[in-house]
């Protein structure tokens, strides 16, 4: 049986780190996607403010499996 994955990008940040920015690409992605097998980051970034970082950001490209009907 073959199947398929489809990628998609999504953007994601958190005011604590890169490591939770990712934690919530994959979090909010899986509110609508179900089988969520792989995460890619492709870029990282940070808002800065009076010389510290304010915004930890990510883009993120996540795979999954799409389902066929049976």
């Amino acid at each position: 049986m073959s199947s398929v994955v489809k990628v998609i990008e999504v953007i994601a940040q958190s005011d604590k780190g890169f490591d939770d920015a990712v934690r919530n690409a994959v979090k909010e992605a899986a509110k609508t996607i179900t089988g969520i097998r792989s995460v890619w980051v492709e870029n990282f970034s940070a808002k800065v403010e009076d010389d510290r970082i304010t915004t930890y950001r990510v883009n993120c490209k996540l795979s999954f499996v799409l389902k066929g009907k049976k």
